[in-house]
């Protein structure tokens, strides 16, 4: 039997990514920001458009009201990405047929309807079937699970780290509810209250930006007095910058009780 598809834009009722509509490339991605953005978007959309030619006024009151400041300007931000249903808790195409009663009015993106209808995200094809799965699970919350699914550095170290101490790969379906769900969510939640987060605010992940280019800015850890960290790609992930090697030490701590407390209940 061919293995249920995993769509990770939509991948059930309770979140969604909008990353590769440009979703975090504003220079506020704050969820705060997005949140005033997307709302005011999707009441626009639903005053406003009734037909086909009313996009264009809309597309026109997006563009003259939102900051239309970006990390990369390479990557397209779309004004057509707003939320979905009521609730605030799903983000997503404000043309898709689903949300206008059959009709696709995809052709008005900047990327048009086959682009986007067919458009894959290097993390569906880096990260496994369990991983995606486990994340899925993990994460009730779309700002958080956008952040965490495009991180595909980020999923991978923390359930290397994990398969290597419990000698096997966590079924999925651990990670619906109770301890084990509770101790992942909290890992990925440094993705939102890592306290050794660059302040930079060009940084997200990994990269800074400069609006034109892009960089890794790596971690030099001989002029902070201490060897690479076993951690190096999680830091990354987490925008990491540290002052001495105290703090490394620390962020070592923090990741290290995450995934013991997480092998010792998987144990039980």
């Amino acid at each position: 039997m061919e293995r249920e598809f995993i769509h990770l834009c939509q991948p059930d009722a309770d979140k969604s990514c909008g990353a590769c509509c440009g979703l975090y490339n504003y220079a506020d991605s704050s969820r705060e920001s997005l949140v005033q953005r997307l709302q005011r978007r999707t009441a626009l959309f639903r005053e406003i458009v009734r037909t086909p030619a009313d996009l264009e006024i809309y597309a026109g009151k997006i563009r003259g009201e939102e900051d239309p400041s970006k990390l990369y300007e390479v990557i397209y931000c779309c004004e057509y990405l707003g939320f979905l249903g009521n609730g605030c808790r799903k983000v997503g195409c404000l043309l898709h047929p689903m949300q206008n009663g059959g009709v696709d009015l995809r052709e008005a993106s900047f990327y048009g309807k086959t682009l986007c209808e067919g458009h894959f995200c290097p993390s569906y094809h880096y990260i496994s079937r369990q991983e995606k799965l486990a994340l899925i699970n993990i994460i009730d919350d779309w700002y958080l699970f956008g952040l965490c699914i495009t991180d595909i550095d980020l999923v991978k170290e923390y359930f290397r780290f994990i398969c290597d101490r419990i000698y096997e790969v966590p079924p999925p379906d651990v990670f619906r509810r109770g301890p084990l769900k509770e101790i992942a969510h909290r890992f990925f939640s440094f993705k939102l209250d890592w306290p050794f987060r660059s302040a930079s605010p060009n940084r997200f992940g990994k990269y800074s930006f400069d609006g034109i280019h892009y960089m890794i800015p790596y971690i030099d850890y001989e002029s902070l007095g201490c060897e690479k960290s076993r951690f190096d790609k999680i830091f990354l992930s987490l925008s990491s910058e540290f002052r001495d090697a105290g703090e490394v030490r620390a962020g070592e701590e923090k990741i290290q009780r995450n995934i013991d407390e997480f092998v010792l209940n998987y144990r039980r």
